[in-house]
């Protein structure tokens, strides 16, 4: 019995991608490299960090822990500046009545991002107060497909991984849910996604009869 459901952040009730892809595109300028939306999809779902080492790798760069971290802090202070601009309009279609759906059948609510910034567009978005638990980037250690980022939501709602349903737009997000033992719904593409259980292309007009098999 499904009793409490867990949302990515990015991807998912929201679609911040492009503004992580401005940032990065920005940063990979400054050495010279191009870096394109097809680049942007290997960073789906992954860590800053490990976002930044994706890019170096592409582009043939080493550099020291030191100068990794300045280029991953100077990356997230350009990706701030854009998310502090962002608006309720960003809300992806569907969600806010999808969660007031299933909080009407007693579900509990848990977001499970790795933005480090989740807090922040929630607070922008006015959905603070939508979720009873979130997980982020501060709260963790492992990056996805470690599913801790799941399992500590599915802990702070008190609920167990099997009676959770987790919404995914990303392959490592949908692994991380396989791995913590979740049923999982992917958002999005269907070739992508194959791993979850169905896939759906957004939540509009959907209801809670996307828990009837589960």
């Amino acid at each position: 019995m499904i009793k409490g459901v867990i949302f990515d952040l990015d991807g998912v009730v929201v679609d911040t991608a492009k503004y992580h892809f401005l940032a990065w595109k920005r940063l990979a300028e400054e050495f010279n490299y191009e870096f394109t939306e097809k680049n942007n999809e290997l960073l789906k779902g992954v860590s800053r960090v490990r976002s930044l080492e994706i890019i170096l790798e592409l582009a043939g760069i080493n550099l020291t822990e030191n100068e990794k971290s300045e280029l991953a802090e100077k990356k997230n202070n350009w990706y701030v500046e854009y998310i502090l601009k962002m608006d309720e309009s960003e809300i992806l279609p569907g969600v806010v009545d999808f969660i007031n759906l299933c909080k009407g059948e007693n579900m509990k609510v848990a977001l499970g991002s790795a933005s480090k910034n989740a807090e922040l567009i929630l607070k922008n978005l006015k959905l603070l107060l939508c979720f009873d638990v979130i997980v982020d980037g501060n709260k963790i250690s492992a990056a996805k497909p470690d599913p801790e980022v799941f399992l500590k939501a599915a802990s702070e709602l008190n609920l167990k991984p099997e009676n959770c349903v987790v919404f995914e737009d990303a392959e490592a997000g949908v692994e991380a849910a396989r791995r913590g033992k979740f049923h999982v719904i992917g958002i999005g593409s269907p070739e992508i996604l194959k791993a979850a259980d169905y896939v759906i292309p957004g939540f509009k007009g959907r209801g809670i009869e996307l828990f009837s098999e589960m």
